[in-house]
């Protein structure tokens, strides 16, 4: 007999625990709140435009790789990739920017360019992120998080150091240049907190940034999301959309049903992907590992201001990824970080998808996607909105040297409120919880319920942390707790 296992949420982490689960034998069934799956990685279609409404950025193609050939399958047997070049570009002011291209070799030339002497130590640099790289993704995160023995071995025991130290007494230690400075601290912005808080050992993003580069699937981010749900379909896994959960029923320390505003589902598994204080709410207090104290003590990840934009005419002087660090980098992060306050000059980010991917725009036309990282649980208010549209569309009209504001069709707008109302996010964050020093690993929300026994939890708030590749992860290791705990009759291929 198989093991009805019920996912909440149908996000990356979601998805990766349904294949290896259904893989493993188990009758898997996915519940989503919304009317499309993918969780945080929507899509937003709207007059010819195509929009992905959250992840846009393909780093570490190695773990794409691994996770379809779990599966005997590969990323190009779904979505064809493109590497970038440039892989992004930034912008310090009017009519300046630095482009970093699509190897190392032209990266340590554009910083040379800069600095005279810095390409020499950033390839030690590089050297030294591809080593924490290696140990991080090819090992450690691919740990369950159940305990803290599993971040020693011979490899880590010698970068016990790195946990010690952070990103920007590296950074600044090596280099003076104040632009390089800013393009080596960028990539652990994607881990969720300041520079100054993550761990040295987290360098490895800059190996994923400069090493293996950044990639475009065509047709967006969601192209990975329609290839998973394929990949989970044929395995044999359910997927039900428009199934808002309700409650997680409890009997004894069992959960034995999920009821939604429509129908009730008995389970032998509960999984969550969902947001993980969320999906505590959906049970009656005893069960709840975390008290409210716990989350509001916790580091959380940024928010985000978004505008998807559809203009007239194609945009110029960008690249498919730019970023506009014009303004002070280091009061930006004290004001989402430590203030918890609206921004008084915003660094943002704009991706053009259609540069690379004509289906992305009706022809001769260009898609904008506008990002301002902001502290999660602000006042989000439309008036607040327009401000903030204004302040970037003046900038960027500045420093690129073109009117944009006359081309535009349509905007829509994502905040805080959507953050809550779409994916009931703790305080609209977009992230999840950020991988500082004591919210790594084993120190992470657990994937394993100790209140409930068959209760698991996947995602971004849990090991091993936030983004893409995380997610992933994270859903092999909890299929692998629940083949571990709960076993299925069928024999496991995990």
């Amino acid at each position: 007999m198989k093991l009805k296992t019920i996912i909440i949420g149908s996000g990356f982490s979601s998805l990766s625990a349904s294949c290896y689960l259904a893989q493993a034998g188990y009758d898997v069934t996915i519940l989503e709140k919304n009317s499309t799956v993918g969780g945080r990685a929507r899509q937003l279609k709207r007059d010819g435009f195509t929009f992905d409404l959250g992840p846009s950025w393909y780093w570490m193609p190695d773990v794409f790789e691994r996770f379809f050939s779990d599966f005997n399958t590969k990323p190009s047997d779904f979505y064809h990739l493109e590497k970038l070049n440039p892989a992004y570009e930034v912008y310090f002011g009017k009519d300046d920017s630095i482009r970093i291209e699509d190897t190392l070799e032209k990266i340590c030339t554009a910083f040379e360019e800069e600095e005279k002497g810095s390409s020499i130590k950033l390839r030690k640099f590089i050297a030294n992120a591809e080593d924490n790289y290696n140990v991080a993704i090819k090992d450690l995160v691919y740990k369950p998080g159940v305990s803290p023995l599993e971040l020693v071995n011979a490899k880590t025991i010698k970068k016990i150091g790195q946990f010690f130290s952070n990103i920007k007494r590296d950074v600044r230690k090596e280099f003076k240049n104040d632009r390089l400075i800013k393009i080596l601290e960028f990539p652990v912005l994607f881990l969720g907190a300041k520079p100054s808080d993550t761990p040295s050992f987290y360098s490895f993003m800059n190996y994923a940034d400069f090493g293996l580069g950044t990639w475009h699937p065509d047709g967006g981010m969601y192209s990975i999301i329609q290839g998973m749900e394929t990949l989970a379909k044929r395995l044999g896994v359910t997927i039900k959309t428009n199934e808002n959960v309700q409650k997680i029923d409890v009997q004894g320390k069992t959960a034995t049903k999920v009821i939604t505003e429509t129908n009730e589902y008995e389970a032998d598994i509960v999984l969550s992907g969902a947001d993980y204080h969320h999906s505590e709410t959906l049970l009656d207090p005893k069960y709840r590992q975390y008290s409210e104290n716990y989350w509001e003590k916790k580091t959380f990840a940024p928010s985000s201001l978004l505008f998807y934009v559809g203009f007239d005419k194609k945009i110029e002087n960008v690249s498919h990824h730019t970023l506009f660090f014009d303004v002070d980098f280091d009061v930006h992060a004290h004001e989402i970080y430590d203030e918890a306050s609206w921004p008084k000059e915003p660094l943002f980010y704009a991706n053009f998808p259609s540069m690379t991917d004509p289906a992305a725009a009706p022809e001769g036309k260009e898609g904008g996607f506008f990002l301002i990282p902001i502290a999660p649980g602000l006042e989000d208010t439309p008036a607040l909105r327009e401000q903030y549209f204004d302040i970037i569309m003046d900038r960027f009209q500045e420093i690129t040297q073109q009117n944009i504001t006359n081309h535009i069709i349509f905007k829509e707008s994502f905040c805080v409120n959507d953050f809550i109302k779409e994916y009931n996010s703790y305080k609209g964050n977009a992230y999840g919880m950020a991988n500082t020093l004591l919210q790594t690993a084993f120190l992470r929300p657990n994937l394993k319920s100790k209140k409930v026994s068959n209760l698991y939890f996947t995602g971004q708030l849990t090991v091993p942390g936030p983004g893409v590749p995380p997610a992933l992860i994270s859903g092999k290791l909890v299929a692998e707790l629940i083949t571990k705990h709960q076993p299925n009759t069928h024999e496991s291929t995990i």
